[in-house]
């Protein structure tokens, strides 16, 4: 069975209308999560805690798309790193 991890993390944007962090220090890791109904209910309950903040954004990043089971390495593995 394949795992599908899913990774929610947040934090200040430098302008609202983009995906630029202003301090990367800073971001919030929520947590890793094994399906997608628990990354967003946790992706919920921390947008809803920084609803005032209009900075404030949290996303569910697909971890399992990362890496492909089914090819031999990934693209960082066949760079040597």
């Amino acid at each position: 069975m394949t795992q599908r991890l899913h990774l929610v993390f947040g934090g200040e944007l430098v302008d609202p209308t983009k995906n630029v962090f202003k301090n990367v220090d800073d971001i919030d890791i929520v947590g890793i999560y094994p399906n997608y109904a628990a990354a967003f209910d946790a992706w919920k309950g921390a947008a809803q805690r920084t609803v005032d903040n209009a900075h404030m954004r949290y996303y569910i990043a697909h971890l399992h798309r990362l890496r492909d089971e089914e090819t031999q390495a990934s693209s960082t593995e066949e760079l040597g790193h």
